[in-house]
Order: C-alpha cells, then structure tokens, then sequence
C-alpha cells in the first residue's frame, strides 16, 4: 500500500492547509468593507462590523418596518393597516445607511460575488421563521440587458447562498423582467409603483403554474426601499396561485412613515 493510498484524506487536508496557509501569507484576508487584514475569508473588520445596524423586533408584523418599542404581537404599522401588501411577511437582515450602503454597491456594482456567502447568514437569521416553512426560493429577476451589463444578478447570488445556507430549492428561471424599467433611485414612491407596474411576469409554460400553485414562497432581493418592486413581483406570483409570499432582503430603506 503506498503512502497516498494509506493516508490519503489526512494527506490531502494537511495539504489543502498548508496551501491555505501560503496563500493566506502572500495575499492576506481583506475586511469586505474598508480592506483591512482580517482572519476569516468574507468577514469584516471590528469597525465595519460595529457601524452595522441589524433588523430585528419589534417591528410590523406584516413588512417589518421596526418598532421604537414593543405594541404587542401581531401589530401592523399604518402603512399596512391602511392597505396591506400582496406578500404576507418581510424581514431584513440590517439597516440600509452609510455603513451598510458601502458594502452593498460593493456587492452589486463592485464585482465582489464572494460576499453573497455572508450576507446570506444574515439574512438567514433574520428570515428563520419564513425558512422554516419557505418550499422555494426565488429572487427577484433582472431584465435580460441589465444582466448582461452587470454580468450577474445579485439577488440570484443571495438566493443561492441562502439555498446552500438552508437546504431549500432555488428557482432561477421562474420569474422573468419583461420590461426594462428606469432606476428607481430618484423616484417617489408613487412614481416607483407606476416605474414597476406589469414589469414581471411568470416563465411560459403550465409547468411553472403548477410548481408554485398552494406553495410558500420566498421572495429574495438585496434591499427594499419601497416595497414597490417586491410588491410587484408577489402580486404576479399570487395570480400564479401562490399560498404564501414572504420576502427577505439584505437591507431595507426606512420610509417616512409613522407608526
């Protein structure tokens, strides 16, 4: 028996180590937000780390819009009181601010793919219940010109972190951008409802009715400013037959409005 044949897998790992270990020292782990060395691979820095604001309770049962203290459970912020989105739950996993916004156009417009491994811990902690129950994972669609510009769709990449995370199937082609919609960066709120309307549709074909019909769902996108686009895309999938929607971002925009 020779040596590799015998010590094969321990062979291998200390090997895989010592490459690690080499590799580590010509080109050190760099913090995802500022660059500073770091000692985990897609990890951040102590102060990167300390100036993001992580989404939790209290909140709005429905959308997640964060509460300044506890109004009991099941409590509905104005905005959904008055008229309730077609998705039945959202959670973020952090605020979208300074610190977080840095990371995030990082993520989407930086070329920095690795970090969707990260983020999809965060958001998985944010989002346990609706993975507890979630049967598909779906992101929100680019339209086919912006994904080619971009190269990738960065909620595609967060679904699929989020699928490896947690086990769950991840659709890619099941939702489509039929329309190419200006950026909404600019746009109220209103403006941003008319920029998306009629902008998503299900894949042709029987088949992609029936893979969501009487299904929970769980929608994925990076950050939630409005709703508006989310909201969009569940109203499509509730037409598809679709028991449950809930929606996890990254991040989320606070809106103006009162509790």
């Amino acid at each position: 028996m020779t040596l590799s044949q015998d010590r094969g897998p321990g062979l291998r790992r200390t090997l895989a180590a010592a490459g690690r270990f080499l590799l580590d020292a010509v080109l050190p782990l760099r913090c995802l937000g500022c660059g500073a060395v770091v000692s985990a691979e897609s990890a951040l820095c102590a102060a990167c780390w300390s100036g993001l604001t992580f989404l939790g309770e209290p909140c709005c049962t429905c959308c997640g819009l964060p509460f300044p203290f506890d109004q009991g459970t099941e409590s509905l912020c104005l905005a959904c009181l008055q008229k309730p989105p077609s998705y039945d739950r959202a959670r973020a996993a952090v605020l979208y601010d300074d610190a977080s916004r840095r990371l995030i156009l990082a993520f989407k417009h930086g070329d920095r793919p690795e970090a969707a491994a990260p983020f999809a811990r965060w958001m998985q902690l944010a989002g346990w219940r609706a993975l507890e129950s979630a049967e598909i994972i779906l992101p929100v669609p680019l339209h086919p010109w912006r994904l080619f510009k971009r190269r990738y769709n960065q909620a595609a990449l967060l679904a699929q972190a989020l699928g490896a995370e947690s086990g769950l199937a991840v659709d890619l082609d099941l939702l489509r951008r039929t329309r190419a919609t200006p950026v909404q960066g600019h746009l109220s709120r209103v403006a941003r409802q008319r920029n998306v309307a009629g902008a998503f549709d299900l894949a042709p074909g029987a088949e992609n009715r029936n893979r969501i019909r009487g299904r929970h769902l769980l929608l994925v996108d990076d950050v939630m400013t409005s709703g508006a686009t989310l909201n969009e895309v569940a109203k499509v999938l509730r037409r598809g037959g679709a028991e449950k929607i809930d929606v996890l971002t990254l991040a989320r925009v606070l809106r103006e409005t009162p509790y």
